[in-house]
């Protein structure tokens, strides 16, 4: 086999998996730079663009970061170095996060569609299982941010799954988990839960039909299902929504 027809094969979960394993081997301390993406790359079997979602997902999580001109590191962005819209991201307010998330992702869910193979659908509908078995606020935050960032891995397109991975670090901000928390508090959480990965069960149900309307109608269904949820006041007595 070559080695273009090895890196045609590999799944980015292998490479991410076998890329965590590099980064402690490679870069073991805070602040190490990480070899260049070419050598990464050969080193991996991966093409350029699985390397860099790959990265995203591990910026994502804190376990790098990445200066433009300067390289990867390991770690997470020190504090004296701010970047511009990372200031945007801290002023964002709920209303404006999900608006945003309404006006992107159904988007991202119908370049899914049409990008997607069997082993994507596969890996959604474990991501689905997985929210499906969250026991807290926390599990079912985590599980819901991995499926959203699942479908824009699916895409292949890395601009999308960059800005995605930005409304995931806005989500994590006060303001928004403030407001998630009280709407998880209001609603059961057994009922919360079953909507939530019924409605991703239908984003996967499009991905899986390769149809890109079907996809992006059930996620702006499940984004504004969410909306509704967050911004509910009850009325005077006391009644919930209808």
């Amino acid at each position: 086999m070559s080695g273009w027809e090895g890196t045609l094969r590999r799944s980015q979960k292998e490479v991410l998996d076998e890329l965590r394993q590099a980064i402690d081997r490679l870069a073991p301390i805070n602040g190490d730079r990480l070899p260049p993406e070419r050598s990464l790359c050969s080193m991996l079997a991966c093409s350029r663009e699985t390397l860099r979602r790959c990265y995203a997902q591990l910026e994502a999580e804190g376990l790098i970061w990445r200066h433009v001109g300067q390289g990867t590191f390991r770690g997470r962005r020190p504090v004296h170095l701010p970047i511009r819209d990372t200031l945007l991201v801290e002023g964002a307010t709920p209303p404006d996060i999900i608006r945003a998330r309404l006006l992107l992702e159904p988007q991202v869910a119908a370049e899914a569609a049409l990008a997607a193979d069997e082993n994507d659908v596969l890996h959604l509908r474990d991501k689905v299982a997985q929210g499906r078995r969250a026991t807290d606020r926390a599990a079912c935050e985590q599980a819901d941010d991995a499926f959203h960032r699942a479908v824009a891995e699916t895409s292949r397109n890395p601009v999308l799954i960059g800005f995605l991975v930005y409304l995931s670090g806005a989500r994590r901000r006060v303001a928004w988990q403030r407001e998630w928390d009280r709407t998880y508090r209001r609603i059961a959480p057994n009922e919360f839960q079953s909507i939530h990965s019924d409605q991703h069960d239908a984003v996967v149900d499009g991905i899986a039909n390769r149809d890109p309307q079907e996809a992006a109608s059930a996620m702006r269904l499940h984004l504004e299902t969410i909306q509704a949820a967050m911004t509910f006041q009850p009325d005077i007595a006391g009644t919930g929504p209808t």
